[in-house]
C-alpha cells in the first residue's frame, strides 16, 4: 500500500483477500476445490461463491445498484446454505467469473460513492440497516479476510499449501514444519490425562 487515502486503502486491503481466495483454487482439481473438509461442509469453491454473492448484495443492492445477476441460491425456499457450495452444474470457471463480475460491480459503486455515502441493508435489524459505504467496506473486508483464513486452512489440509499469496514471507521456506507440529503436539499432550 502506498496511498494515504482511506477509501483506496480499504479497497486495497479487500483486494488482497479477494486475490488470496482465488489463488487458493490454483492447481487443485474439481473434487478438491469442492470437497467439504469440516463437519459444516466448508469448501474452497463454496467460499468463493458465497463471497461473490455477498459482494453483489452489499456493494450493489445496499447502494441502489442491483447487478441484475440471477442468484438462485437466494430465491425464496432455497436452502439457507445454498450459496456455500457448488452444485455439479456450476463450474469453477462460472463461480470465479461471478466473483470477478462482483468485483467489477463493486468498483462501480466505489467510483460513484464516497465513504459517507448512505445505503440500506434491509436484512439487518432496523436500528442498524442504515449504513455508509465505509461501514460496508469494513464489513465485507473483514468477512473476506475471515473466509480467506478458512481457505488457508482448507488448502493446507488438502496439499500443504499455506500463506496469503505465492511466496508469502510469513511462511518460511525450508522450515521444518513436521518438527514444529511435533513440538506443538507434545506441548498439548501435557494437558491430557495420558500426558
Amino acid at each position: 500500500m502506498t496511498t494515504h487515502d482511506p477509501k483506496a486503502t480499504l479497497i486495497d486491503v479487500l483486494q488482497q483477500a479477494r486475490d488470496a481466495m482465488v489463488w487458493k483454487l490454483d492447481g487443485l482439481d474439481d473434487y478438491d476445490v469442492r470437497r467439504p473438509l469440516t463437519p459444516t461442509g466448508t469448501n474452497l469453491l463454496g467460499l468463493v461463491k458465497h463471497l461473490a454473492s455477498v459482494e453483489l448484495g452489499y456493494f450493489g443492492e445496499t447502494f441502489g445498484r442491483p447487478s441484475g445477476i440471477d442468484l438462485p441460491w437466494y430465491a425464496e425456499g432455497a436452502d439457507p446454505n445454498a450459496d456455500l457450495w457448488a452444485t455439479p452444474d456450476e463450474s469453477r470457471d462460472d463461480i470465479v467469473s461471478l466473483y470477478h463480475q462482483a468485483w467489477a460491480h463493486a468498483a462501480g459503486t466505489f467510483a460513484g460513492a464516497d465513504l459517507d455515502t448512505e445505503g440500506r441493508v434491509p436484512h439487518w435489524p432496523a436500528e442498524r440497516e442504515s449504513v455508509t459505504l465505509h461501514q460496508i467496506l469494513v464489513h465485507v473486508t473483514a468477512e473476506t479476510h475471515r473466509h480467506a483464513g478458512h481457505a488457508d486452512i482448507l488448502r493446507e489440509l488438502i496439499d500443504g499449501l499455506a500463506g496469503r499469496r505465492p511466496g508469502d514471507p510469513s511462511i518460511e521456506d525450508g522450515y521444518d514444519w513436521a518438527a514444529h507440529h511435533a513440538r506443538v503436539e507434545a506441548a498439548a499432550r501435557t494437558f491430557t490425562a495420558a500426558g
